[in-house]
């Protein structure tokens, strides 16, 4: 058995992983113009990076910009910089400004219904799962539904299992990290 600490984590090449995972990092390839970091990573198990991109891809009620928003929140509340630079870039692709982007890792958003989905899944990130009463009923207030509750709560596990696997192994930040953000 390997004995690795984190700093010594190295990202594997494509001819270090799976036949599968090769034809997932060619397919990255050819959509992304390179695998992320973060996804290499997964594919030292020869099934995690199908499984993970299958869940990550699959619908939901909540449209990007939502999803951009709980991705960086919770990336801000988990302390992950690798998540917090992607989903910078990620949010400037889907439509926020930079103030807009600096008020979500702040935990806020000028916009009432934007507001309380940042705030539930800020909380319900700090407070493992046990969100208080009053955001809940925030996020409801502002219209959203049940269906959209579930939604932020997969969103939420999500994004926590790429920033515990980056806070773990401490991969190299592949994206531009924007520190005025």
């Amino acid at each position: 058995m390997e004995n690795l600490t984190a700093t010594e984590f190295k990202v594997p090449t494509r001819e270090e992983v799976s036949q599968n995972n090769q034809e997932i990092f060619d397919n990255l390839n050819k959509a992304l113009g390179f695998v992320p970091n973060l996804y290499a990573t997964i594919a030292y198990s020869d099934n995690g990076l199908k499984r993970f991109l299958d869940y990550q891809n699959a619908k939901t009620s909540l449209n990007n910009k939502e999803k951009e928003a709980v991705n960086l929140i919770v990336s801000q509340v988990n302390e992950c910089v690798y998540c917090q630079s992607a989903h910078l870039v990620l949010g400037k692709m889907n439509g926020f400004s930079d103030e807009q982007l600096l008020d979500i890792r702040k935990g806020t958003s000028d916009n009432a219904k934007l507001n309380a989905l940042v705030q539930l899944a800020a909380d319900i990130t700090e407070n493992r799962g046990n969100a208080s009463n009053e955001s809940v009923a925030d996020f409801f207030a502002q219209g959203y539904t049940k269906e959209n509750l579930v939604d932020v709560i997969l969103q939420v596990s999500d994004k926590t299992a790429m920033n515990y696997l980056h806070n773990l192994t401490k991969v190299p930040v592949d994206f531009p990290i924007a520190e005025s953000i």
